[in-house]
């Protein structure tokens, strides 16, 4: 464990360095969203998507999830609220794709809510939600919202996916994220960072009328080729924000680095195992 230090912070002058969107968008693409591949992977399994999948991905990101499905088939739309550098590399990647060997199926990316996606009743047989809930206060905030919102857009029975971070005893990036809301706390309050609870994702489910429906888990470990890579990767998450505005950047870097130390390997790389979980919901 690293021994707790004590550390005067003194005000800081000037404005806070604003963050470079488009280089957190890129490093969550290029480096963290790669760390999901085996719950994306495992959700498809179980639930045989392919040719006659229509899916709708809430939350989409930089679109790797969406990417997959459509080189299984499925025809794919999906949904980005406030981050437009992720969906700008979403259409980047599904358009890329479209141009080689194999050619995803239908694709559709939209900046908004499902309200924004119109089309007729029915017109998906899937919803997936794949942003992990569970381990910062106030993140599923607004899913069961969008969740219910979708309703319309889907038939009844079809199956809706959400994703959330396993226990902290079988995450070891836990004891990592604890940083952020340590640092936070010490000048703004309670930080952002908390233990996963067993329910979280059965309370979203049935604050969107959802009926549970099975549920899974599965080991997707943090790897990264160094700590510079670890640090990019984890702070392009977000997670780290609140610790950033209440302390600065460079703090940060330095005690998330030393929160890594018990997880480099002698190669320099860094591996964390964690154990994600899915659940699988019904619409009413």
């Amino acid at each position: 464990m690293t021994p707790t230090l004590v550390r005067q912070h003194l005000p800081h002058s000037g404005a806070k360095p604003q963050v470079d969107q488009w280089a957190r968008a890129r490093d969550w693409a290029e480096i963290q969203e790669r760390m999901l591949v085996p719950l994306y992977e495992a959700v498809y399994e179980r639930l045989e998507v392919g040719s006659s999948t229509r899916l709708l991905g809430l939350g989409c990101g930089s679109g790797l999830a969406l990417l997959m499905a459509a080189a299984r088939g499925a025809s794919v739309t999906g949904l980005q609220a406030h981050a437009p550098e992720r969906l700008a590399l979403a259409r980047e990647r599904l358009s890329a794709e479209a141009r080689g060997a194999r050619a995803p199926g239908d694709a559709r990316l939209t900046e908004g809510e499902p309200a924004d996606v119109g089309g007729p009743a029915a017109a998906y047989n899937l919803v997936t939600a794949f942003e992990p809930v569970g381990c910062v206060a106030g993140d599923s905030e607004g899913l069961a919202e969008s969740l219910a919102a979708a309703a319309p857009l889907v038939g009844g029975g079809v199956p809706v996916v959400l994703a959330g971070w396993g226990p902290p005893e079988r995450c070891a990036t836990s004891s990592v994220l604890r940083v952020a809301g340590k640092l936070a706390n010490r000048l703004r309050g309670p930080g952002n960072w908390r233990p996963a609870l067993r329910d979280d994702l059965e309370e979203v489910a049935e604050r969107a009328g959802l009926r549970p429906d099975g549920s899974g888990r599965v080991a997707c470990p943090f790897g990264y080729a160094d700590a510079d890579n670890a640090v990019r990767g984890l702070l392009s998450t977000g997670f780290f924000d609140a610790a950033v505005a209440a302390t600065d950047r460079v703090q940060v870097d330095k005690e998330v680095r030393e929160a890594l130390h018990p997880y480099a390997r002698r190669d320099g790389t860094v591996w964390m195992p964690n154990v994600f979980r899915y659940l699988i919901a019904r619409t009413a």
